[in-house]
């Protein structure tokens, strides 16, 4: 898993760069999203970084990637609405 956290002064390169993560994972917050996927997807997303975004910073940008191994995926502990995204739920129609 990685969680991939940005800031981007220009609001047009943000708005690609959150577009380009949304089709790997989920927004957990504004500017912060989870990405479960295979280690080939993961690998994808950091050549993406390296190849395309790492070249365009400034001064005021940024992308920080965490990866978190399975172990300390277990360890994470979540408070409030994140609590429950994990959880399996039923759908009664």
């Amino acid at each position: 898993m990685l969680i991939v956290t940005y800031d981007f002064e220009d609001d047009k390169k943000r708005t690609k760069f959150s577009k380009f993560l949304e089709q790997y994972g989920r927004r957990i917050q504004y500017s912060i999203f989870e990405i479960k996927n295979s280690e080939r997807v993961l690998t994808n997303i950091l050549t993406e970084i390296e190849g395309k975004y790492k070249s365009t910073f400034t001064g005021a940008d940024s992308i920080i990637v965490f990866q978190v191994c399975g172990n300390c995926e277990n360890k994470m502990l979540k408070y409030g609405y994140s609590e429950n995204d994990d959880k399996d739920f039923l759908v009664f129609s």
